[in-house]
């Protein structure tokens, strides 16, 4: 793929709306109509396009450019054993203009240039259309508002990623080669316009699921003004910090009036069935359609949850099958991940994160003595650090002796102990567990992270999964496609848009208010199965694949009372309790988890303070949901936080990399007075530090 037949050159606008595959091949094209540019001078060819640009939502969810530029490099993931993409996460040597790689599924900075860029020049060509009259549609305006909303969505996204970029605002005609990068706040402004005038020109209420709304574009206003506002742009945002604020506060408080949450956190991840109750919730704000009339003739579907999936097939009693996924094991759940949250009285904890899985490997689990579809296969124990005399010294457990990690029971008989799996059995109601990884084991503390040590082969293959894109309703095992939306945008995110307004004005108290909402529906609700786990798992329609008909690994039980060391449904008549009786810049008012992480980042101020709180709980809210290196780029907490929590990242990553290089195959194309650039002109256009 070249660089300049996405930006330098005329780019067909049939080729906007061909089948996209969310495969290896993502970005490749293929005509397959014989269509060409004259159709989009037509209602029909310009209706169709619209539908193209909608398909641009999907990108993230689709692609392994999701994760590696939102949520690689940050104190959430690290790299699992799949390394394919690692140089996203740790900073090194191959994070270059050019791009490294590892095999056909690494993405580069170039990859996810042409596509901003593919997206931007089908927007134009809409826009350009309803401007010069040709398009004269019943829908002028709303699919004028459509393309407005995916031009400054894609401005956006290259704009926190690389700094200031070209701008182009007409469809290409031709093949140009002279370009000039614009400032931050130049492509700010085309950003502020585009959604400004998507704002006015989209409905305020959807006519049919995954339509854009003025609430999308309410959204990603607040979010923009905020970016603009944050630390990263402190050297040219003090004229229009304080403005910015209060747009803020407008822009999220018009979404939170029309999308109101969710009643429980699980009702937003409880998927059953494509475009189910839980894709219809109006704490959705925006979401890529997976499935529906725009996309159900076409080869996609989201594919998160395939790189998020942690090693089981190879433990004893356990085969791979379709709702425990197929483990691409790219992104390996940090300690922070887990550790940020209050264990006992936080819900979202033990609703996000997969900890039990059931022996679905018939034959396997006979042999072992239990019974497939009844018996654990594979547990999590989230256990404080220093309460590892339950267990013992090492971090994984295998039930039966024969069949354990070798290297482990070897220590434990030159130690002269015992495997605990009785214990484990207690623990567990009596129920075998076939594999127990336990976060402490003996003589740890939390500063050692066991779990995150990367020397250590079960740390990086095995790892509590983040559920929130699984999908059992798969066709087959091999299926790498899934049909569950992806969300863009969800009001939840706006309650933190404006806490951040908020404490950024110094109104800490406001600030407070407004997150004790989400920390709220965060807390067990009295009468509520504390060991109850929903994900999209239970999906599965019970057909047979490799393994028996009917049995799987989906287990709808936690690990919260064994890791908890309470009996089981002990805690389930009562509500806990997760409100800030203080307010979050006082250091002393905040919980035990997040005084821990102030410490360990040498946090002081009160803005500091209570900033660092709202990270930490948008990461509790919000994990893996695509959000989190621009949050701490922008403001500026992206290096520390890696080097405290990401231990792979902590070696290498250094202030620079709070941009992206700028593809080296553009600059390359480039040209200044019909010329080719010099090599100092080059590295002049380049983000400094590479």
């Amino acid at each position: 793929m070249k660089m300049n037949k996405y930006i330098l050159a005329g780019l067909a606008a049939a080729a906007m709306i061909v089948p996209v595959s969310c495969s290896k091949d993502f970005l490749k094209e293929e005509l397959t109509t014989s269509r060409n540019t004259d159709y989009f001078t037509t209602n029909e060819g310009l209706d169709q396009l619209v539908v193209g640009l909608y398909s641009y939502l999907r990108y993230y969810h689709c692609s392994e450019a999701g994760y590696s530029f939102l949520n690689y490099g940050t104190d959430e993931y690290s790299v699992g054993a799949d390394n394919s993409n690692g140089m996203w996460n740790d900073y090194g040597a191959s994070l270059t203009p050019t791009g490294g790689y590892v095999n056909s599924n690494t993405v580069n900075a170039g990859s996810f240039w042409d596509y901003m860029y593919t997206g931007i020049n089908t927007a134009n060509t809409m826009i350009a259309r309803i401007e010069d009259g040709t398009y004269t549609g019943a829908n002028a305006t709303i699919n004028g508002g459509v393309a407005h909303f995916i031009r400054g969505f894609h401005y956006f996204n290259l704009l926190t990623q690389f700094g200031g970029v070209p701008i182009k605002t007409e469809p290409s005609t031709g093949v140009s080669f002279e370009f000039e990068r614009a400032s931050k706040s130049a492509v700010f402004d085309q950003v502020e316009a585009d959604l400004t005038a998507a704002f006015n020109s989209l409905p305020d209420t959807p006519s049919k699921q995954g339509e854009i709304t003025k609430s999308a574009a309410a959204h990603f206003l607040a979010k923009a003004y905020l970016w603009r506002a944050s630390e990263q742009n402190d050297d040219w945002n003090s004229a229009t910090k304080s403005a910015d604020l209060d747009k803020v506060i407008t822009n999220a408080n018009y979404v939170i009036t029309r999308h109101p949450l969710a009643k429980n956190f699980v009702d937003i991840w409880d998927y059953t069935t494509p475009d189910g109750p839980n894709e219809q919730l109006d704490e959705i704000v925006l979401a890529a359609q997976m499935t529906g009339p725009t996309t159900a003739t076409w080869n996609v579907g989201g594919a998160l949850y395939f790189y998020t999936t942690s090693q089981y097939r190879d433990l004893p009693g356990m085969f791979r099958d379709v709702p425990g996924g197929r483990e691409y094991n790219r992104l390996r759940t940090t300690t922070y991940s887990i550790y940020q949250y209050d264990l006992l009285n936080d819900s979202r904890v033990w609703k996000t994160f997969r900890t039990k899985m059931t022996m679905n490997n018939v034959k396997g689990a006979a042999s072992l003595g239990y019974t497939a579809g009844e018996d654990l296969g594979l547990m999590y124990i989230f256990n404080q650090p220093g309460d590892g005399d339950r267990f013992g010294d090492i971090v994984r457990y295998n039930d039966a002796t024969e069949n354990a990690d070798e290297e482990a029971v070897k220590k434990a008989k030159e130690r002269g102990e015992t495997l605990p799996a009785p214990r484990i059995k207690e623990l567990d109601n009596n129920s075998p567990v076939g594999t127990t990884f336990v976060f402490f084991p003996k003589g740890t503390v939390r500063e050692d992270a066991p779990m995150d040590q990367v020397a250590n082969n079960d740390g990086r293959k095995y790892f509590p999964m983040n559920t929130k894109y699984v999908d059992g309703s798969r066709e087959s095992i091999a299926d790498s496609h899934c049909f569950r939306d992806g969300i863009i945008a969800r009001s939840a995110e706006d309650y933190f848009f404006l806490a951040e307004a908020q404490l950024r004005k110094g109104d800490y108290a406001a600030a407070t208010e407004t997150l004790n909402i989400i920390r709220a529906r965060a807390a067990w609700k009295a009468g509520e199965d504390r060991e109850e786990h929903r994900d999209g798992g239970q999906s599965w329609d019970g057909v047979t694949g490799a393994q028996a008909e009917g049995i799987s690994s989906y287990c709808d039980r936690s690990s919260y009372y064994e890791s908890n060391d309470l009996p089981i449904g002990s805690l389930d008549e009562f509500a806990s309790d997760l409100e800030i009786t203080g307010t979050i810049n006082n250091v002393d008012d905040l919980p035990e988890e997040d005084q821990w992480i102030v410490k360990k980042l040498g946090v002081s101020g009160d803005k500091d303070v209570a900033l660092c709180f709202l990270l930490n709980e948008k990461s509790r809210e919000m994990s893996l949901e695509l959000v989190r290196w621009v949050d701490l780029a922008r403001t500026k907490t992206l290096v520390s936080r890696a080097k405290a929590f990401n231990p792979e990242a902590a070696e290498n990553i250094k202030d620079h990399h709070l941009l992206r290089p700028i593809p080296q195959q553009f600059l390359n194309v480039l040209q200044k007075d019909g010329k080719g650039l010099t090599n100092d002109e080059k590295q002049a256009l380049q983000n400094p530090g590479y």
